[in-house]
């Protein structure tokens, strides 16, 4: 019980927080301060990135952005299964294309979601893990040339101790901070199971089924990240492999406390049969 008031959701109850060219120097450079040590992302780069959206069916001014996800099909959205704050279908929408938060700039595509399935072994206990979810969308998506299907890692693929990879979102900039506009993006190295489960970092919380990355003390995600992609460029391309899950409480950013995702590539069979024959 001690351990687990450490964990905080890494979503949000208001409105907080491919193909492309290999890690890019611009993160690190680009000046202004996001994510929690994160900076602006370019413009339509992280094309599958999406906004989750909750509010009222019939009230298209109530909604606002509460989590983010993954397109990873024509028709279907991969996010965090306690991103999912109703079972009505019809309280969420996806935001494709999205990059500033208020602004209309034309990039956009709005679908309401049709149908959720949350991993059947979800309890809503973050330390038990498969903290997942997919939403089908009303509508297939259509190519506007700023949306892009994400490619996934291979089936129980690991990651390398220290590879770094991206995290992108709308959450907060810093514990109980501001939360920014427009799209962040950070770098966070990989912290490999056998190290994010020792006792002084996430000890028996970190599952095999999950990827933590971070834990610097200086970057992380937080609050609004929550369902939203790593990144992680292998092969020469983009692949997600991994959905924002839990943070430490209190902090988001704290030393030996990494970022903890789901990780992509234990769950490929169930997303692969409910895509399938739904």
């Amino acid at each position: 019980m001690k351990m687990m008031r450490l964990l905080v959701l890494l979503s949000c109850l208001g409105v907080i927080y491919g193909s492309h060219s290999p890690l890019r120097d611009a993160v690190s450079s680009q000046g202004t301060e996001r994510v929690v040590g994160g900076t602006d992302a370019p413009p339509n780069y992280w094309r599958w990135q999406v906004s989750l959206q909750y509010g009222e069916p019939y009230d298209e001014t109530s909604f606002y952005h509460i989590c983010g996800g993954t397109l990873i099909s024509i028709n279907f959205v991969m996010t965090a299964g306690h991103c999912i704050l109703s079972p009505q279908s019809t309280n969420f929408r996806v935001v494709l294309g999205e990059y500033n938060l208020y602004i209309q700039e034309g990039t956009e595509i709005v679908l309401p979601v049709e149908r959720i399935f949350l991993h059947p072994q979800w309890t809503g206990d973050l330390g038990n893990g498969n903290d997942i979810a997919l939403l089908k969308l009303a509508s297939p998506i259509y190519d506007n040339g700023f949306i892009e299907i994400a490619q996934l890692p291979e089936y129980e693929q690991f990651l390398p101790n220290g590879y770094t990879c991206y995290i992108t979102g709308w959450g907060l900039t810093q514990s109980g901070g501001s939360s920014p506009a427009i799209l962040q993006e950070a770098p966070l190295p990989i912290v490999e199971h056998s190290i994010c489960s020792r006792s002084d970092w996430w000890g028996s919380l970190a599952k095999k089924t999950m990827l933590c990355a971070g834990g610097d003390g200086n970057i992380a995600g937080c609050q609004g990240d929550s369902g939203g992609p790593l990144n992680c460029y292998m092969n020469g391309y983009w692949q997600v492999h991994g959905v924002v899950s839990y943070g430490p409480s209190g902090m988001c950013n704290a030393y030996k406390k990494p970022t903890v995702f789901t990780r992509v590539s234990s769950y490929l069979g169930w997303i692969s049969s409910i895509i399938r024959y739904t």
